[in-house]
């Protein structure tokens, strides 16, 4: 993200601002407002920030070990179970 788009979202912000203002919203109303979608922006923000970063060396194409998955029909013998 780069500042252009920071500048804009404040003018956004401060046209929505006055324009509730001049609608008759309380101040208290606003506040409160912005208290509860501060934490959810702010997520919002810091995680786009994060652009691929994936706490490797940033290539997400090479191919990774995980092993075998497990079957759904593999079963696992117990000792003194019984089975052969």
């Amino acid at each position: 993200m780069n500042n252009k788009n920071l500048g804009l979202y404040a003018i956004a912000l401060a046209i929505a601002l006055v324009g509730a203002l001049a609608l008759g919203v309380p101040v208290g109303t606003l506040a409160l407002l912005a208290l509860a979608v501060a934490c959810p922006l702010m997520m919002f923000f810091m995680m786009r920030g994060m652009n691929g970063m994936n706490g490797g060396n940033g290539k997400d194409d090479e191919p990774r070990d995980h092993g075998d998955p497990p079957h759904k029909h593999d079963h696992h013998q117990h000792p003194g179970s019984g089975r052969p």
